[in-house]
């Protein structure tokens, strides 16, 4: 092999390590919900959401009032910004489907302007202050303690 084939190794291999440790860019996803009454309005949405630094792809779904922009690296609050630009109400995509949430019918999360088989995305602390037993019921009935209940 001599001293050429080993040198040719060697740099294949240094070659080799400093692509490995280049940065990818990610695929990232950022979907809005705003007011469209009209294919115009949808149009409208499409252009400027497509001016996004980074964005790759727009769809836009006027029945559902959705926008997703997906892209490299696209920030949600500059997408938001720029849905904000077409003076019409947006906000982003509230609602994520039923069978991710552990409660979908907890107050707050049901929502009847929701699409088909989704929900609002509610974080899990808010079912845990929403029970209707009280302490004291519970300990009144208890098998550890008979004496406990006053009505026998």
């Amino acid at each position: 092999m001599g001293v050429e084939g080993t040198l040719e190794y060697l740099s294949s291999l240094l070659s080799r390590a400093r692509r490995g440790k280049k940065k990818r860019k990610q695929i990232q996803t950022v979907a809005v919900k705003i007011r469209m009454d009209c294919e115009g309005c949808a149009r409208k949405v499409k252009k400027v959401l497509s001016g996004v630094k980074g964005a790759k792809s727009v769809d836009v779904d006027l029945k559902q009032q959705k926008a997703t922009v997906t892209g490299y690296n696209v920030e949600a609050k500059k997408v938001l910004k720029a849905a904000q630009s077409t003076k019409k109400k947006c906000e982003l995509w509230p609602y994520v489907p039923y069978t991710l949430v552990a409660h979908p019918y907890v107050s707050g999360a049901y929502d009847k302007k929701a699409p088909p088989n989704m929900v609002r995305k509610v974080p899990d602390t808010a079912t845990i202050n929403e029970t209707g037993v009280d302490e004291g019921y519970t300990v009144m009935f208890s098998d550890d303690n008979p004496n406990a209940c006053s009505i026998m």
